[in-house]
């Protein structure tokens, strides 16, 4: 059985609230030094309830290479959004190289309706 289109759901809007650099860790892979951590905000300002139950990141980077990260939850939650609410959260990407990243965030509305909102691109510019 085909899976149901999915809804862009206006008024589900998701803001890039902070992104900051890092160089390297105690967990950071040699080859992929650079830490960027980002901090997010989904606003429901539609006229419906909604759950979110996952994303998907599109990571481009300047040497042409894409990877595309897709899963359940967002760390680790499913959150319910009344209109009117919001969600923030923080979570980061690693890379070797400057990169844009962009992506969605998909769910539910309060009727089954498969929704999702759009990421706006942002880049991961490392500081010279």
């Amino acid at each position: 059985m085909p899976s149901s289109p999915s809804e862009e759901l206006d008024g589900l809007v998701v803001t890039l609230d902070d992104l900051r650099y890092q160089y390297g860790g105690p967990n950071v892979p040699s080859e992929t030094p650079h830490v960027f951590i980002y901090f997010i905000t989904i606003e429901n300002q539609s006229d419906r309830t909604v759950t979110l139950l996952g994303r998907k990141w599109i990571i481009h980077d300047e040497e042409g290479e894409t990877l595309v990260v897709e899963g359940d939850k967002i760390v680790g939650e499913e959150p319910e959004l009344v209109p009117g609410e919001r969600f923030s959260y923080n979570s980061f990407h690693i890379g070797s190289c400057n990169a844009t990243a962009r992506g969605s965030f998909h769910g539910q509305d309060e009727f089954g309706n498969k929704i999702h909102c759009l990421i706006p691109p942002f880049e991961l510019t490392i500081p010279e």
